[in-house]
């Protein structure tokens, strides 16, 4: 790896290294683009954590495709179409459904052993808002082994270099272009800055920011919110999808109940044993995932429960075993056996369908800045996310991103920027983390309970006055005392917060996983909205 070395006004010497191409965040968009990039030059990935602390290494259901093995292209963009309720670009759904046929294809050639039917015909699932089965999947581990496989691809190319436990703190914003990024080593607690000829973020997730989350603990929309402050539009960020089954349990965390099992067959019941999807949508329980999360929220309100049940256990027992390995064996460790007896469940934070803006290409509007994945808005999800969709989103613009980058720019020389020093001079270390903990608890409970399934004008002004009031502590907290990686979090998870309340305030009308009390109808302007600069 490059380094150089810059003299600023103060006379301190400055080093900064220097790569190629720079891609914060290690899950299936990141990897993707890096497997194309690595043709072009020296890439550097960095991770938060461990490589496998991401939304792809929990992703159970499968990639929703369209191939040979389901040779239904236009039945997969309607659907597409019909979740994303009106908000879609069809011109970006019909690509990367197209493009999706040869990346899975790819991913199937580097070792991807996706579950098979005797004659070894792929064995296809069905999940919520599919009219047919599409879904290539691995049991109901997909993510997981999707992820082993492009490590071992990334693991045969010497100029990729995956860097674990390095926190992004910011961007490095010069003449209104993002020229790299500074970093905090949790390791050695030093900070330091990277220069790229081109960054890009694929950071997945928002999750945290609420109190149910299916998300892992780094799903904090740290890219999100640091290429909100320096200027890159952000769009449709009150879009949060919650996931209608995350498992029920004081003791569980982040404990994701698969769709696929209701493509299944699996039924939905309150405490009294009464279903209630069939009176709600065509499709009953394989509704669109906005759809049955808000039909469990009016349930859990109208009862007072804190969950309701998913069941299963009419299926034959060695089937659940051998379909849902993780789903078994997750709800075992707390004593519950779905070949025996239904599973507590409550709707979850899931996925984020709004985020930077940015084409199918990763561009956004920040000169040398790229999102891809979950972190970015191309259009493709719309308002409500179709199930599996994401992966299949992470792999193609994971891979045109790569290849446009590294076309476009691995031929430039590096710009002489001065990168300013990030300096703790003076600066102590904290006596009081419990000012972290606190906010973090509080803005969680807050937006779930103002700005989560069901909303309204009321609850959203409510959270917005309490959410400034943590930023002014925050911020004062951020500039007085040494930066740590849950600091970094924080700060970012009161971004994200923000931006989810502005935008669903500025949306006045329900829509996809937007549903607002005060205006529960469609407007007849379809819009995105947009926030152009972090206040």
């Amino acid at each position: 790896m490059k380094r150089g070395f810059f003299i600023l006004p103060k006379l301190h010497w400055i080093m900064v290294e220097k790569i190629d191409f720079l891609i914060i965040g290690g899950g299936i968009a990141g990897l993707s683009t890096a497997l194309e990039l690595q043709h072009f030059g020296q890439v550097l990935i960095l991770t938060k954590k461990k490589q496998i602390d991401s939304n792809t290494y929990y992703a159970a259901g499968g990639i929703a495709a369209s191939g040979p093995w389901s040779d239904d292209f236009e039945g997969h963009v309607k659907d597409t179409l019909i979740a994303g309720d009106g908000l879609c670009n069809r011109e970006v759904v019909r690509k990367i459904i197209q493009k999706g046929t040869e990346r899975v294809k790819d991913l199937i050639n580097w070792g991807m052993k996706f579950d098979k039917k005797e004659g070894g015909i792929l064995d296809l699932g069905r999940e919520g808002g599919h009219h047919s089965r599409r879904i290539l999947h691995y049991e109901d581990l997909t993510g997981r082994e999707v992820l082993l496989t492009l490590v071992n691809q990334i693991k045969k190319y010497p100029n990729v270099e995956l860097r674990e436990n390095q926190v992004a703190i910011n961007l490095i914003e010069i003449n209104g272009k993002c020229a790299g990024v500074y970093v905090l080593n949790n390791e050695t607690n030093k900070i330091y800055a990277i220069q790229a000829k081109a960054t890009i973020l694929a950071t997945g997730g928002i999750g945290k920011v609420y109190l149910y989350t299916s998300n892992p603990d780094v799903a904090s929309g740290d890219g999100i919110a640091m290429a909100s402050r320096i200027g890159a539009e952000i769009v449709n960020m009150e879009m949060v999808q919650f996931h209608p089954t995350c498992l029920y349990h004081p003791l569980a965390k982040n404990a994701l109940i698969t769709e696929a099992i209701r493509g299944e067959g699996a039924i939905l019941t309150d405490l009294k044993g009464n279903r209630f999807m069939e009176k709600i949508h065509p499709l009953k329980e394989l509704a669109p995932r906005d759809i049955v999360a808000r039909a469990i929220d009016t349930v859990l309100k109208e009862t007072g429960d804190d969950y309701v049940l998913l069941d299963i256990s009419f299926k034959d027992p060695e089937f659940l075993k051998s379909r849902f390995p993780g789903v078994y064996e997750t709800c075992l460790k707390f004593n519950i056996d779905i070949t025996k007896e239904p599973i507590p469940v409550v709707p979850a934070a899931h996925y984020i369908c709004g985020g930077i803006k940015a084409t199918i290409f990763g561009k956004t509007n920040v000169p040398d800045l790229f999102a891809v994945g979950e972190c970015a808005c191309t259009g493709f999800h719309g308002a409500n996310r179709l199930a599996s969709n994401s992966l299949l989103e992470g792999l193609v613009c994971g891979y045109e991103c790569g290849k446009y980058v590294g076309e476009k720019y691995s031929k430039r020389n590096f710009p002489p920027y001065q990168i300013q020093e990030w300096s703790e001079e003076g600066i102590t270390d904290s006596k009081e983390a419990f000012v972290i903990t606190f906010n973090w608890n509080e803005i969680r409970h807050i937006m779930q309970n103002y700005a989560s399934i069901i909303r309204s004008t009321s609850y959203l002004l409510r959270a917005r006055h309490r959410i400034s009031l943590i930023h002014e502590e925050v911020d004062n907290y951020y500039w007085n005392f040494k930066i740590t990686s849950d600091l970094i979090e924080l700060r970012n998870l009161l971004t994200v917060a923000r931006l989810i309340v502005e935008s669903a305030l500025a949306r006045k009308e329900s829509r996809g996983a937007h549903y607002t009390l005060d205006y529960p109808n469609k407007a007849s302007i379809i819009k995105d909205t947009v926030i152009k600069r972090y206040w």
